[in-house]
């Protein structure tokens, strides 16, 4: 297959929850266009802001779901919160872990010493997400931190998509000890650079193409690490979302699934498509079809795109015809 949105990279970073997988379920298009990423030989690397299982266990559960994945394609913001934390401490040195036993077990691969009270003298503090955190975990880090030690959260994310729909994340329980210390934490994963320098390095590659279903995390860190990215909307994100967002969250490219790379570039492209006609005025946008066979999504990239080059924010937007209006309903835009 050629002339497709793989070509040019040498490396495709994977976000998982909501782009790969919801749970237990793999989303639609995952595994046709994972397998032909890897047909292509075009380096596959899975990065995931979750810190609560080991690199191992992430691969297992994408092999198990049909996906089969090797550590090494693995990069986690456990992995990358250790490593902040090995980049600015001395060997050794104590650090008291809020998360999984992943979490305890990357900060001890990475030279330093897991403890779980304030009693233990931690020189620092690592945030990251775990189903059993109880208050005496947030208490103990909120004394830590109060008392000076380094605060690294593993990642930010306010929610967690599964198969039931959003469960709290990380970044829920950072906003707690936030509220409690009156501090701001050093953050490993997505949006911020480490994890995704951490993947693109580990593939040894030069031309990353980063997919994710969330703007605030796997666009962000995309548009952070000055790589280009395509957004999927199997997630978090909506296409109202993806309209308003500021310019620190912008997509070069939007497509339903994973399938949108094996599209043309053009085709997938936030840019003015073929059959949609949008102009901006004081009332907003307003959308006319002329060709009836364009599709919703390219509705979407061509409204992206003339309200992108105008302002930023929430517009609304208005159907000229009835296929415009149709299209605008599919998107959640009417």
């Amino acid at each position: 297959m050629s002339g497709t949105l793989l070509d040019g990279h040498d490396v495709v970073l994977f976000d998982l929850d909501g782009t790969v997988f919801r749970g237990g379920e793999l989303v639609p298009g995952a595994l046709e266009a994972v397998r032909e990423v890897h047909r292509r030989g075009v380096a596959v690397r899975y990065v995931t802001n979750n810190a609560s299982k080991p690199d191992q266990a992430v691969a297992d559960h994408l092999t198990g779901l049909g996906l089969p994945a090797e550590r090494a394609e693995v990069s986690t913001s456990a992995q990358a919160g250790a490593a902040v934390l090995a980049e600015k401490l001395p060997a050794g040195s104590r650090v008291l872990v809020v998360g999984s036993a992943a979490l305890v077990s990357e900060v001890d691969k990475a030279g330093l010493v897991p403890v779980s009270d304030f009693a233990d003298d931690p020189v620092a503090v690592v945030q990251g997400l775990s189903t059993d955190i109880a208050y005496r975990d947030l208490a103990e880090a909120c004394l830590a931190i109060r008392a000076g030690a380094l605060w690294v959260a593993s990642n930010g994310d306010r929610t967690l998509p599964t198969e039931r729909g959003l469960m709290p994340g990380n970044g829920s329980l950072v906003a707690l000890l936030r509220a409690a210390t009156d501090q701001e934490p050093l953050v490993a994963g997505k949006p911020e650079r480490p994890l995704l320098d951490r993947a693109v390095s580990s593939a040894r590659a030069e031309s990353p193409l980063m997919v994710g279903d969330r703007l605030d995390t796997d666009i962000a860190g995309a548009v952070n690490a000055g790589m280009p990215s395509l957004m999927v909307l199997t997630g978090v994100n909506t296409p109202a979302d993806l309209l308003g967002a500021p310019p620190e969250m912008r997509p070069d490219h939007v497509a339903a699934d994973l399938r949108g790379l094996l599209q043309a570039p053009a085709e997938v492209a936030i840019a003015a498509q073929d059959g949609w006609q949008v102009r901006v005025d004081d009332d907003g946008l307003e959308l006319a079809g002329s060709d009836q066979q364009s599709d919703a999504l390219a509705a979407l990239r061509s409204l992206c795109s003339a309200w992108w080059a105008t302002s930023s924010g929430p517009v609304a937007v208005r159907g000229a015809d009835e296929h415009a209006k149709a299209a605008l309903r599919e998107l959640g835009l009417a």
